[in-house]
């Protein structure tokens, strides 16, 4: 089950999928996408819950993503994730975006539903159960700082944390007006008459050292949306005089060790975690999107421990 299939098969070879052993009903659109650890907690899942099919890696290029997406339900599949860098354009793929996905700007999960595709984010919530899981904290009881909020899981997560009453969102990008457009939609959810207002509580600022150290006194938790650390000569996203023991630190980067960031922080006194939980969290809730009911978690998080080597 780990290799990887051309995604122009949906158009050219439908059958090809049909006729697997067993039938591929399910897949995660990316490029590249043999890295993902998707298929391997998904069949779990699949088995767990006497499914018969199987869960499948698909790289496309950009100008077969669209008509790849669209061919799914011809080729028999049931739904489909999608990852980078495909988020965006998978919202013109689908015939009915959600609105927590369309806040946050892209589709990671397609429902195939009778001639109708559906299009959900379930990356905010992922994140708010993956924050749960690790800290035995929900998100309106803490004060957060995300770098890299401009797109994908940043944004989603940034969302997120408006929708559940966060008490304070700092947002932090490289290209300050993404996450200062960012701010602006999400200031109805930061009115408040118990709290300080929208100016104290939301805050958008460029990836500064001087101005992230200033908003580090009123943060609880730190998450890297950024792609630093995926590879081993990346520079840290926070710099490690800014790590505090007092901070939780989120890093959305997963790999088979810890990430130098989460590293950093445990050496800081930090608690830290990495993004397996989350990646673990969001792809069940894609299940349960495609089934309609709940996904078998921990046969889901057994086999992705494993997968990455915990």
């Amino acid at each position: 089950m780990a290799e990887v299939f051309d995604a122009r098969l949906l158009l050219e070879a439908p059958e090809r999928f049909a006729g697997m052993s067993p039938p591929a009903i399910l897949g995660v659109f990316g490029s590249p996408v043999g890295h993902s650890l998707s298929p391997q907690f998904q069949n779990a899942a699949l088995d767990a819950a006497g499914v018969n099919g199987q869960y499948v890696r698909l790289e496309a290029t950009e100008e077969i993503f669209l008509p790849a997406v669209r061919a799914l339900g011809r080729a028999g599949f049931r739904g489909a994730n999608v990852t980078i860098p495909f988020k965006v354009a998978a919202m013109e793929a689908v015939d009915e975006v959600d609105e927590e996905a369309r806040q946050a700007g892209g589709v990671n999960t397609v429902v195939v539903q009778g001639d109708r595709l559906l299009g959900f984010s379930t990356d905010g919530m992922g994140f708010s159960r993956a924050i749960r899981e690790e800290f035995l904290l929900d998100l309106k009881d803490l004060r957060v700082m995300i770098l890299g909020a401009g797109g994908g899981a940043g944004r989603a997560a940034a969302v997120r944390c408006a929708a559940e009453g966060c008490e304070r969102l700092v947002l932090v990008n490289r290209t300050v007006e993404k996450v200062r457009g960012l701010a602006r939609a999400l200031a109805p959810k930061f009115h408040s008459e118990r709290l300080a207002g929208p100016a104290d509580r939301l805050v958008a600022i460029g990836m500064d050292e001087g101005l992230m150290a200033e908003q580090l006194e009123k943060i609880d938790l730190v998450v890297n949306a950024t792609s630093l650390g995926m590879r081993l000569g990346d520079r840290l996203p926070l710099p490690t005089r800014l790590i505090t023991a007092n901070l939780l630190v989120f890093d959305m980067v997963y790999t088979g060790r810890k990430t130098r960031l989460v590293l950093a922080a445990e050496s800081a006194g930090a608690r830290a975690a990495d993004g397996l939980s989350m990646l673990l969290h969001q792809g069940a809730l894609s299940f349960e999107l495609w089934f309609e009911g709940p996904a078998p978690i921990d046969a889901m998080r057994r086999a992705l421990r494993q997968a990455a080597g915990r």
